[in-house]
């Protein structure tokens, strides 16, 4: 009996712990859990230096957020008179209902900006060329609605912070020209926010948006596959030689062997080998659990030490002041403020120029930058490869202009949308009964 069971044991989980090499690469072609992995991957690809498990964590992040909010469901009422009690109730009457929502909210936060780092990690690297620029579009794709998922959550528990943003976020959409009323009046379900706002966001946060995510997902996993795996391999191909395999005097050729006389000479030009790789199985897929155990419990620190506290419920006559949208679309604010001209009686809209036109402008120049760069192929794969140097700068002022903008934001904006020094104090603001 206790044969049988360490048998059946054995066959439910071989896959995951091969005793042998020929186990190894016949568990990434028989399990279906792991027919996505390669049969080897290379050291420098699992190293934690090249890409820093960057994809690995905002993956792990989402499955975070998918189970966290799964449960979520259960106490959440997508309703304008419950939804903000029903969410107090998860942080005050479910046990460790704080906990979970804690834990919910900051890995939606850490998945903002993991994305956003590994599509910089993926520039850098110049990941993005040739036959990656496919998924390089679909990186951008996951990336925006990461975005959209995380500000769609940031509404549902209906208090003054997702009232208010929501409020800065449509009327930035409007300004767009011809079709930014009918894009605003698509997203609330009308021309005021209310039950039909509420009742739309949580669709798309608990639905449509998910949905598009693990589609995407799936085909950005099947085109690093198709691409022959991550951007350091490039560099690896182009580095392999050619090596002579030794003849074996036991293997037959032809039907009738080797004639006396006559020598087989063969070359292989084999990138993976014993000296610069490794199995997937067990070496990557431990590597992923032990990515996704250390996300777990950095999401749960976080959940401990610093959980979110809810606003007072929507009030629509009371504006928070300043009202500020969610961090990651901070700098669109600041941004939206900056370009807001009044000369005599004409007024430029910020919300175009800020909020629209140069966001799209940035976009459309990642879209286009894969062809646009004409760096080497010895470039690809390599962290600030020196031919790509004005590239990298002009990338960096990018992201540095971004931050400056997200830390006079969140930091240096007060009343009216003042700018304050930390040091100086808000004017005092008059309050209404």
């Amino acid at each position: 009996m206790k044969e049988r069971i360490i048998t059946l044991w054995r066959s439910l989980i071989w896959p995951w712990s091969p005793r042998s090499s020929r186990e190894a690469s016949e568990s990434v072609v028989k399990s279906f859990w792991l027919h996505w992995f390669p049969s080897r991957i290379s050291l420098r690809s699992m190293s934690w230096s090249f890409s820093f498990w960057l994809g690995t964590i905002t993956f792990s992040l989402f499955i975070i957020l998918s189970l966290t909010g799964l449960l979520l469901l259960y106490f959440y009422i997508p309703s304008v008179q419950d939804a903000y009690w029903s969410v107090k109730d998860i942080d005050n009457v479910v046990s460790f209902g704080w906990l979970l929502r804690a834990q919910h909210r900051w890995a939606a936060e850490l998945m903002v900006a993991f994305a956003f780092f590994h599509l910089v990690r993926v520039f850098f690297t110049a990941a993005y060329r040739d036959q990656r620029v496919w998924n390089w579009y679909i990186g951008l794709a996951l990336f925006i609605l990461t975005l959209f998922l995380s500000f769609t959550g940031y509404i549902l528990p209906w208090d003054q912070l997702a009232f208010w943003a929501l409020t800065i976020a449509t009327g930035i959409a409007r300004e767009l020209p011809v079709l930014g009323e009918d894009i605003r009046f698509i997203l609330l379900g009308g021309n005021m926010l209310g039950q039909n706002s509420l009742l739309r966001f949580f669709v798309f946060h608990n639905f449509f948006l998910p949905a598009l995510v693990c589609i995407l997902f799936a085909l950005h996993m099947w085109r690093i596959r198709k691409d022959g795996g991550l951007a350091c391999m490039d560099r690896l191909v182009q580095d392999t030689k050619s090596k002579e395999i030794p003849v074996s005097p036991t293997k037959t050729y032809s039907l009738l062997g080797v004639p006396k006389g006559t020598t087989i000479y063969a070359e292989t030009t084999e990138v993976l080998d014993d000296g610069n790789s490794t199995h997937a199985s067990p070496h990557l897929i431990r590597r992923i659990a032990l990515v996704f155990l250390l996300t777990t419990i950095v999401t749960l620190v976080l959940a401990l030490l610093a959980p979110f506290a809810l606003e007072g419920a929507a009030n629509p006559s009371v504006t928070p002041n300043p009202a500020k949208a969610p961090w990651y679309f901070l700098w669109l604010q600041e941004l939206t403020a900056i370009t807001t001209i009044k000369i005599g009686e004409f007024t430029m809209s910020g919300g175009l120029i800020g909020g629209i036109l140069i966001p799209g402008f940035l976009l459309l120049s990642a879209i286009i930058w894969p062809f646009l760069d004409k760096s080497p192929k010895e470039a690809i794969g390599v962290w600030f490869h020196k031919t790509r140097r004005i590239q990298n700068i002009i990338f960096i002022i990018i992201l540095i202009a971004i931050i400056i903008l997200l830390i006079v934001g969140t930091y240096l904006r007060g009343p009216y949308w003042g700018f304050y020094w930390p040091w100086q104090a808000w004017p005092e603001i008059p309050t209404l009964y």
